[in-house]
């Protein structure tokens, strides 16, 4: 198995994930992937600067602020701001990024990389996620 798939299958099996670039516009991928992730039954995240309640759930505006440690963090969001996030995990002790298509960043992967962080990309999470019952 490749290292792709095996942080993959390791990744999905986690349950607490955070979706950073969580949107109210159902519409939008920020939307989708939380719903998604809900409905399957994992403990989802929202992470939204400007806070509120997306879908239902309480949306905290950093991953600081959020009640607990997500075990997985996916990012949503444009590749600059991918590259800020990945460092604000790393400073607070977050280890596992899932990087959307389209949120990817080559500087980001390489921080990863560099700094302890297993990170997926060009992979979506709404296709390999599992189903909690």
């Amino acid at each position: 198995m490749e290292a792709q798939d095996q942080l993959i299958a390791d990744f999905v099996n986690r349950r607490v994930w955070a979706v950073v670039g969580a949107s109210q516009d159902r519409t939008k991928y920020g939307n989708r992937i939380l719903r998604s992730l809900h409905m399957a039954g994992y403990t989802v995240y929202p992470v939204n600067p400007n806070g509120g309640v997306i879908e239902g759930l309480q949306a905290y505006p950093t991953l600081a602020s959020l009640p607990e440690q997500p075990d997985v963090i996916d990012l949503v969001v444009p590749p600059t701001v991918t590259e800020q996030v990945v460092r604000e995990a790393h400073d607070i002790g977050l280890s596992r990024v899932w990087m959307q298509p389209g949120a990817e960043s080559q500087a980001a992967i390489k921080y990863c990389h560099e700094n302890g962080i297993q990170v997926v990309y060009h992979a979506c999470a709404m296709v390999h996620k599992r189903q909690w019952k």
